[in-house]
C-alpha cells in the first residue's frame, strides 16, 4: 500500500468513527477525497463540486483507492 491510500484510508477512517466534526477539519483535497469513499454527495454539494469535478480534484490515484477504502472501511465494521 502507498503512504497516500494509508493517508486517504486514515482520514476516512477518521471520519466514519468521528462524523463532520472529523470531515471539517481536513484540507479541501482531503474532504473531497474523503466525501467520495464515504458516498457522501451531499458533502460535496455543500463544497459546491459535483461528482465529475471531485474526481478531476481527487487526483487519479486517490480516485482509484476510493473503493477499495470504501470495501476496507465496510469490512472493519
Amino acid at each position: 500500500m502507498s503512504s497516500r491510500y494509508e493517508h486517504l484510508l486514515r482520514k476516512a477512517r477518521e471520519v466514519k468513527h468521528s462524523g463532520e466534526q472529523a470531515w471539517a477539519v481536513q484540507s479541501t483535497g482531503e474532504k473531497v477525497a474523503v466525501a467520495l469513499v464515504l458516498n457522501r454527495a451531499d458533502w460535496l454539494t455543500a463544497m459546491g463540486y459535483t461528482i465529475a469535478e471531485a474526481i478531476e480534484r481527487s487526483g487519479m490515484e486517490w480516485v482509484a483507492a476510493t473503493p477499495r477504502i470504501a470495501r476496507q472501511l465496510n469490512e472493519e465494521d
